[in-house]
C-alpha cells in the first residue's frame, strides 16, 4: 500500500511541475517569442503611454466620438474580468426596454438622422467585451461626428476607410472597425 501511495504522490509532483511550471513558461516563452504585441495583450498606445487594447472595447458616450457595442458586463462596462453576455432573450422586456434605451440616446445626440439604427450599436455581444463594430454601425454615426468636430464628411470618411479593417485571410468574419483606434484618429485631425 505505501508503495502506491508513493508512486501516487510522485506522480502528482511530477505532474505539477510539468502542467503547473514547464508547459505554462515554455508556452509564454514561445508566446513572447511568436507574438509579443499579442501576448502583452495587443496595447494601442498613445504618445508612448498605453490608452487600452484592441482586444476589450472602451465606453464612449461623447457625441465627438463613435459609440460601440454595448458592454453586457458589470458593475462596470468593458469589465475583463465580468466577461459574459446579459443572457436576456429576445421576448425578455427588460431586453426590449435596454435596447430601446439605447436606440433613444443614439436619436437624442442625433435627431435628424432617421436611418435605420444598426443592429451592432445596440445589442451587446456575448462576451460584452467587443472592441468592434461593423462599418454600417460606423457610417450611422460619421455625420454626427462630423458635425461635432466641426469636420468634412469626407475627411471623417477618409478616417473610417483608413480604420477600417478586411475580412481575416480574405474569407474569415466580416470586415470591422476598432472603435477605440478610430477615436484616437479622430483625436489626431487637428
Amino acid at each position: 500500500m505505501s508503495r502506491l501511495v508513493r508512486n501516487a504522490v510522485s506522480m502528482l509532483l511530477v505532474m505539477t511541475v510539468i502542467t503547473g511550471f514547464a508547459y505554462p513558461l515554455l508556452a509564454t516563452g514561445v508566446a513572447q517569442v511568436l507574438f509579443p504585441h499579442q501576448a502583452n495583450g495587443s496595447l494601442i498606445e498613445k504618445n508612448g503611454k498605453p490608452v487600452g487594447s484592441a482586444l476589450i472595447g472602451q465606453s464612449f458616450d461623447d457625441p465627438k466620438y463613435f459609440w460601440g457595442r454595448p458592454s453586457a458586463t458589470a458593475p462596470q462596462p468593458y469589465n475583463g474580468t465580468a466577461s459574459n453576455g446579459s443572457n436576456q432573450g429576445p421576448t425578455n422586456p427588460a431586453l426590449r426596454d435596454a435596447v430601446q434605451q439605447r436606440i433613444d440616446a443614439l436619436r437624442k445626440v442625433d435627431p435628424g438622422n432617421t436611418a435605420p439604427v444598426p443592429a451592432d450599436l445596440v445589442m451587446a455581444s456575448g462576451s460584452g467585451l467587443d472592441p468592434e463594430i461593423s462599418p454600417a454601425a460606423v457610417q450611422y454615426q460619421v455625420a454626427r461626428v462630423a458635425r461635432v468636430r466641426h469636420l468634412d464628411v469626407a475627411q471623417v470618411q477618409e478616417l473610417v476607410a483608413q480604420s477600417t479593417q478586411g475580412r481575416q485571410l480574405g474569407f474569415l468574419g466580416e470586415p470591422r472597425v476598432n472603435v477605440l483606434a478610430l477615436n484616437l484618429a479622430l483625436d489626431g485631425v487637428k
